[in-house]
């Protein structure tokens, strides 16, 4: 709904609080007539347009102001804030539209000392580079200051954390902050409850005394910059830390051992992406609260820390790595653990028998070790979403375990050692969307059951030993065709949320309490998968894997013709039958693929001409016929088709015409293929033929004849044949 004029006729309005009601259109230009506001809130609705300069010029009594949460857009220049000398809170968060703000032109001096100051997804200071706001060098009170996601440059603006003393909760993340991380070094920060500046290209060590000067922290987020060097022992000192994210950095060393035994309050700790190495985790560590650890893609070495256990793990992800040793049998006392990454380390089998008591697993990632040859058959898989066995020597047909995974989303065993048959109860799996059984040795037909999983949107069956037809029912399958929800790819847990009050404190008898959790910690995981399309193995995950569909049957022994019915995936992006036995024309079909972007036919028996539909695919970038029997004309090089060289068709002997060779007439005779319409002159094979086949008839006339000559008895029995045949023959 849009806002009524007849709030702009409340002259003497002290508050007016309009958020969260879904309002629409542009801020009506006449509430500039409310000289009496104190407080204004707009937030959290559908505003669009620009700001009118007038609103806030003339609302000279404002100390309150939100207009968070909407799709406004335009300019705004905090100039025509200059005179409000009563202003204490601004706040323009999450804004959905393009916004500039402008702090620097004209020039103006600010008459207010603000409380709370925030700004995201907008544009800071666009035609001055994104320098930080240099009226914020005149600020002494700020308790909150979020400058997130404006495109800020500059080196790190450590001085206003020596101005403002008081601030509790201080944002810069996702900005293009350089230099060095900077503390004050002649004061503890106390009051600081939250520090982010994660998403810069900030460089250098943290200071020695970072976890000194910031006691009280509950929320430190650095990560995704350029740090390097240790971290800091001082660490320990923070005991109220909840969330401590260091990751995708350069930081070296081991994890502090007073890190590991002095936060007890530790509810997430990501050190992923770094160069850190010795133990998982320091022997004694007490992270008692900690419920999420992050320690992949560093150097650790030795076995599996048995310091988790004194934690409440529902998360452990230690990929890539240097483990080594088996899986310890106290595994199974991570009572709750959700989900468990060990992938690529060096770990061996066998899985303890404890494992099995692990009922909360969700998601397990193992590829990558030596965990073979089989995996416990009484693993709980029954709230199993995602698993994946890659690369792990497993051996003996399809673990039959798995038919209780009815709720499995993902299933990865590609290279291990399987065999067997692909069992017909995989049709139980109905909310399986990703199949990857790529390099095994799975062997008789694809079964038919698989076209009752109508989730499916990745199906890896390549290089195997599997015979028979491709199954027309394919076409059953969704591969991203029938919008079912993509959510099951993303897997979110929140953390344990802190929630204080922003620190407004109004003189008016009704005042406004704003809460925001400011420690609200939403853990991401994006489930990957790797999926070979256009002739190399890409890795798909989050949004992009959400949208990925694709059929790779490549490098079998499949037969007979492609059924046409594969036409109606239009959703389809890649399809690989490349390396099998296939016989038969390409489906006309096929140029239904609407969305196809690699097609590849290539190394079957494929005959007939290339259909001239295809062209219709404009999303086409990658595409091979080559090594099969097709004949006829290449395809226009117009559209997509003029950029696929000579190594697309190359290997067909009767196919002719740019980029191979073009097709004039004595090279057209020559690849044209044997017509049963030519004449004699025209069809030298044909004339051979006859003169094969007369000269058979003859030889074998001669031996009946022959036969009979030496055998009475057949001599008599002709005769009588004659006789009945010829009723004037004389007897």
């Amino acid at each position: 709904m849009s806002t009524s004029t007849g709030l702009c006729r409340l002259r003497y309005l002290e508050e007016l609080d309009i958020s969260s009601n879904g309002f629409w259109g542009p801020l009506p230009s006449c509430l500039c007539n409310l000289t009496s506001l104190h407080a204004l809130d707009m937030g959290d609705n559908n505003f669009n347009g620009a700001i009118p300069s007038s609103l806030l010029y003339n609302l000279k009594s404002l100390e309150y102001i939100v207009f968070s949460e909407n799709a406004l857009e335009g300019s705004l220049s905090l100039a025509s804030l200059a005179n409000n000398s009563n202003l204490e809170v601004f706040h323009l968060l999450n804004n959905r539209n393009h916004l500039e703000v402008n702090t620097e032109e004209p020039t103006w001096f600010p008459s207010f000392q603000l409380r709370v100051f925030t700004l995201s997804n907008c544009v800071l200071n666009k035609e001055a580079n994104g320098v930080i706001p240099s009226f914020l060098k005149e600020q002494h009170d700020l308790i909150v200051l979020q400058l997130n996601h404006v495109g800020m440059t500059g080196n790190f603006p450590n001085w206003l954390m020596d101005n403002n003393v008081y601030l509790e909760r201080f944002e810069l993340t996702g900005n293009n902050l350089s230099g060095t991380f900077q503390l004050p070094s002649n004061l503890n920060l106390h009051s600081m409850l939250q520090l982010d500046v994660s998403a810069n290209i900030i460089e250098g060590e943290l200071p020695s005394l970072t976890g000194s000067i910031l006691p009280n922290l509950i929320y430190l987020n650095l990560s995704k910059n350029l740090l390097e060097g240790r971290v800091p022992f001082s660490m320990g000192n923070m005991n109220q830390l909840q969330t401590l994210d260091l990751s995708n950095n350069g930081f070296t060393g081991d994890i502090p051992e007073p890190l590991a035994k002095n936060c007890t309050s530790l509810v997430l700790l990501k050190l992923s992406s770094n160069y850190l190495q010795g133990e998982m985790l320091p022997r004694g560590s007490n992270l008692t609260s900690l419920r999420y650890l992050y320690l992949d893609n560093n150097r650790f070495t030795g076995d599996i820390s048995p310091g988790i256990l004194n934690s409440s793990l529902q998360v452990l992800d230690v990929n890539n790595n240097s483990l080594s040793g088996t899986l310890p049998n106290w595994v199974g006392d991570i009572e709750f653990l959700e989900m468990l990454m060990l992938s690529r380390n060096f770990l061996r089998g066998p899985l303890p028998l404890s494992f099995c008591n692990l009922n909360y697993l969700k998601l397990l990632d193992l590829s990558g070790n030596n965990l073979g040859p089989n995996i416990p058959p009484c693993a709980n898989v029954t709230v199993m979403r995602f698993l994946h066995l890659t690369n792990d020597t497993l051996a003996g047909h399809f673990p039959e375990f798995l038919s209780r995974a009815s709720l499995i989303v993902t299933l990865d065993l590609r290279h291990n050692a399987l065999s067997g048959n692909v069992p017909s109860w995989i049709s139980s799996l109905w909310n399986l969307k990703v199949l990857l059984l790529q390099g095994n040795s799975f062997e008789g037909s694809i079964p038919l059951d698989l076209c009752l999983l109508k989730n499916m949107s990745i199906l890896d069956l390549s290089n195997n030993n599997l015979s028979g037809q491709i199954p027309f029912c394919l076409k059953d399958l969704a591969f991203g065709n029938n919008g079912v929800s993509t959510d099951a790819f993303d897997t979110s847990y929140d953390s344990q949320q802190t929630v204080l009050p922003y620190v407004y404190i109004s003189r008016f008898s009704v005042f406004f309490s704003y809460y925001e959790d400011i420690r609200s910690t939403h853990i991401y995981i994006l489930e990957e998968v790797y999926f070979m399309t256009k002739s190399r193995l890409e890795l798909y995950e989050g949004h992009i894997l959400q949208l990925m569909s694709g059929i790779d049957l490549s490098q079998n022994n499949l037969t007979g013709f492609i059924p046409p019915e594969v036409g109606h995936l239009s959703e389809l992006r890649a399809l690989n039958l490349s390396h099998n036995h296939l016989t038969g024309p390409i489906p006309e079909m096929f140029s239904n693929l609407k969305s196809v972007e690699s097609l590849d036919l290539s190394y079957n028996s494929l005959i007939g001409p290339i259909p001239p539909q295809l062209t219709e695919l404009y999303t086409l970038s990658n595409f091979r016929v080559a090594h099969n029997n097709l004949s006829g004309r290449t395809l226009d090089r117009k559209n997509q088709f003029g950029t696929f060289d000579e190594t697309s068709y190359e290997g067909n002997p009767l196919l002719c015409g740019p980029p191979l060779t073009s097709c004039d007439d004595s090279n057209q005779e020559r690849r044209t293929p044997p017509s049963f319409n030519h004449t004699k002159e025209e069809d030298p094979w044909r004339e051979a033929f006859l003169g094969s086949f007369a000269g058979s008839y003859v030889v074998a006339f001669l031996g009946v004849v022959l036969f009979l000559y030496l055998n009475s008895h057949y001599q008599y029995v002709l005769f009588e044949l004659v006789c009945k045949l010829i009723p004037s023959f004389p007897h």
